[in-house]
């Protein structure tokens, strides 16, 4: 179940970052210079069945788009 919820999770930012991107016209290409990374890495971050994205890179990502990113426990 708990792999389940981590994959749900990792597919809604992975879209909502691709939907940014979209939304602001941003290219992989400038995306991938906003976070000072290739555009291979970029494409895992934005692949919703890659799994090993730290918390660091989503909010830098979250960040290179003008966003935060919020997490919580419940």
């Amino acid at each position: 179940m708990e792999q389940t919820t981590e994959q749900a999770v990792k597919r809604v930012l992975a879209y909502q970052l691709a939907d940014q991107m979209k939304q602001q016209n941003i290219s992989k290409v400038e995306m991938a210079r906003r976070l000072e990374t290739s555009r291979s890495q970029l494409d895992r971050l934005l692949d919703p069945k890659k799994e090993n994205v730290t918390l660091a890179t989503l909010a830098r990502a979250a960040k290179a788009i003008g966003r935060t990113l919020h997490l919580e426990l419940r």
